[in-house]
């Protein structure tokens, strides 16, 4: 059982690792439209969506092969140990 833990553990951790930098720039990128926002006065509410979206695809784009690198390497993982724990005996 400690097994099937410590997998959903590190799952958890990769999607966290993953998934930490789209997110840093999409919060970045928001916290300066915000801040411009403030500063002219401007209270449209769909002003941030457009530079999020750009902001984030470009990010995936650019850290594509990292990320595509950590999934190639757990999901290995995992088919070897499915590999070992299906084998009789």
């Amino acid at each position: 059982m400690n097994l099937y833990v410590q997998i959903a553990q590190e799952a958890l951790w990769l999607v966290i690792l993953l998934s930490l930098l789209p997110l840093l720039a999409s919060l970045i990128v928001g916290l300066l439209i915000s801040f411009f926002q403030a500063l002219t006065q401007i209270q449209e509410q769909t002003l941030t969506f457009v530079p999020k979206i750009i902001v984030t695809v470009i990010v995936i784009m650019l850290t594509a092969n990292f990320m595509l690198m950590h999934l190639i390497e757990f999901s290995e993982k995992i088919f070897g140990l499915m590999l070992q724990i299906s084998r009789p005996g």
